[in-house]
């Protein structure tokens, strides 16, 4: 009896990933421990192994395929000298065939975007047609089913008067319409006592407006279809208030020069300590002083963190990652800086564990080195907020009554008000700009 391989769940929470690359080809002989494939999710890429002897029977899925379910079957194992008769050969990642035309294949493609809650799923997303010969016409709505029930009774959809929203010809429309005639108008609604504004349930797909040759069409993969699923459930979910303060980093710059000046150039322990790494200490320390900011929401408690694991956002070619600096506050500004050099590099080549980079209790967005004076950052679950950095600056500020220049940087903390309140959230940006303007208090 054949022994199926299934797709493994590599961390937590992924559902899906991509087969990268598979090791093995059918026939070739494995045991328990052998590398057998590359599994690649939103974040990273990892090796898969086997965890049984025989031979291999079957390639389900093809190297290379996306979307592949946790649990799905993947490949089929054989006991040496058993016989077994594979199923069909698995679809090439590249070669999809689709029987159906390219009009239906792309309304199909647009109607499965809108989520099956929306009020527009049951008719299909309208799809925009055009009088044959005519150009540049006013553009009519009609989805998949009403064009279709057009079609097979020879009804003439430009002549129609649609009663979905915004004009949309839907299935009703066309069942009480004659062959090339018009459809009669339904009655005209009651207007409301006051003007009430329609705010759509579902975003219609940017493909509706505009043609195909305007646009370069890029797949999404599974890293921006993870970002997008997460961040727009976070900011929908987490009711976000945000805090902003200004930090005099003039002493930060000149201790951060001392420290470099007498740091090892050469050998295992070299290191270069960037305002990033301070940022990054100065925040742990702020989170053990201020333990309610340190804490995650749950349905039924808030979890208070022992230690500061702080993530530092990593920018990728597509999106964007958060390897963790656990226990942070116990680290020396070199080691924090070690190893956040070390985190980066391994996320730009999708190196990481997923757990180095899910989980922490805190975040840091720095685009200060891009320029940014300041911004607003979203929410990642667990955390129950994240530090937006902007860049350091000349400004003019006044002291003791006299304008002089300063390296200012502003710094914006976005909170989960569920977990932090407004003066909490000022108390941890108090402490916070404590240590980062006193930063000889760091390295203690």
């Amino acid at each position: 009896m054949p022994t199926p391989i299934l797709m493994p769940a590599l961390s937590p929470t992924m559902e899906e990933g991509k087969l990268a690359k598979w090791h093995v080809k059918v026939g070739d002989k494995v045991k328990s421990g052998d590398v057998i494939a590359e599994i690649e999710t939103d974040k990273a890429t990892m090796e898969v192994e086997a965890v049984d002897e025989g031979v291999v029977a079957d390639l389900v899925v093809a190297e290379g395929a996306e979307g592949v379910k946790v649990n799905a079957i993947i490949a089929q194992l054989r006991d040496e000298g058993e016989a077994y008769s594979p199923g069909p050969s698995p679809i090439s990642a590249n070669s999809k065939k689709d029987p159906l035309p390219q009009g239906e294949r792309k309304a199909n493609a647009v109607a499965k975007s809108v989520p099956s809650s929306s009020p527009l799923a049951g008719e299909g997303l309208f799809v925009p047609l055009q009088k044959k010969g005519e150009g540049q016409t006013p553009r009519l709505f009609a989805s998949p089913l009403a064009r279709r029930i057009a079609t097979q009774r020879g009804v003439e959809l430009t002549l129609i008067q649609g009663s979905g929203p915004h004009g949309r010809i839907i299935k009703s429309d066309i069942e009480g319409a004659p062959k090339g005639g018009v459809a009669k108008a339904p009655p005209p609604k009651t207007a409301p006592s006051a003007p009430v504004a329609s705010i759509p349930s579902a975003i219609p797909d940017a493909r509706l407006y505009f043609t195909k040759d305007t646009y370069e069409e890029i797949p999404h993969d599974s890293m921006r279809r993870t970002i997008a699923k997460r961040l727009a459930t976070a900011k929908r979910d987490i009711p976000h208030f945000y805090l902003k303060i200004d930090c005099n980093i003039d002493t930060l710059l000149d201790v951060r020069k001392q420290i470099n000046d007498k740091a090892p150039t050469e050998g295992a322990g070299v290191y270069k300590v960037s305002v990033n790494d301070f940022i990054v200490k100065a925040a742990a320390l702020a989170l053990i002083r201020v333990p309610g900011v340190n804490s995650s929401w749950t349905d039924t408690a808030l979890l208070r963190h022992r230690h500061a694991d702080v993530g530092v956002a990593v920018a990728l070619d597509f999106g964007l990652i958060t390897p963790i600096v656990f226990k942070a506050e116990e680290k020396s500004l070199a080691a924090i800086s070690r190893e956040v050099k070390d985190l980066a590099v391994r996320a730009k080549a999708k190196k990481l564990k997923p757990a180095e980079f899910e989980g922490g209790t805190f975040a840091i967005s720095n685009l200060g080195m891009m320029g940014i004076r300041d911004f607003t950052a979203v929410i990642n679950p667990p955390h129950s907020a994240i530090l937006a950095v902007g860049a350091g600056e000349q400004r003019a500020i006044v002291k003791k009554g006299a304008i002089v220049v300063a390296n200012m940087m502003t710094v914006q903390l976005s909170c989960d008000h569920r977990v932090i309140d407004g003066a909490l959230g000022a108390t941890w940006l108090e402490a916070f700009k404590a240590y980062l303007e006193n930063p000889v208090t760091m390295l203690a």
